[in-house]
């Protein structure tokens, strides 16, 4: 039986938070650590982004925190349509989605599909792409497939 997620090691969990400073701020003092820097996701114009099919201009500013084997990624949605947006609107601050590297996206995605999964939101980064993926058999959970090129 084929696996329909090819890579079941966790290396990153995501947090949408409200104030990306005051998290961020927060999360250094309770791990004793500095305060990472913080930056925004590129435009629509290098990204390519595409939300629930439709492309978007929403972006995001982004903290990392190396937690072991894993990072923790804070996530403050700018602007809207997105995933991120949606969850913030919807749930409020919290755990957004556990990812995976892989070593092909795209043939992810349609491996996924076809276990009841949906493409939520997708685009490209400086040195790789990334697809957030939902559905169902996940119970609430996202998922976010990051594939470095």
């Amino acid at each position: 039986m084929s696996k329909p997620l090819s890579n079941t090691v966790m290396v990153q969990v995501g947090v949408i938070v409200k104030d990306i400073k005051k998290s961020a701020k927060a999360y250094a003092k309770l791990f004793g650590v500095p305060v990472p820097g913080i930056h925004l996701t590129d435009g629509p114009e290098k990204t390519n982004a595409r939300y629930r099919g439709k492309p978007t201009k929403a972006r995001a500013k982004l903290a990392f925190f190396k937690a072991g084997p894993l990072s923790i990624e804070l996530i403050e949605p700018v602007g809207r349509p997105s995933t991120w947006g949606e969850f913030l609107d919807r749930k409020g601050e919290g755990p957004h989605h556990i990812a995976f590297m892989v070593k092909d996206s795209i043939a992810e995605e349609k491996s996924l599909t076809k276990h009841g999964l949906k493409v939520v939101q997708k685009g490209d980064y400086t040195g790789g792409r990334y697809s957030y993926v939902e559905g169902k058999p996940l119970a609430g959970v996202i998922i976010e497939l990051l594939q470095n090129v």
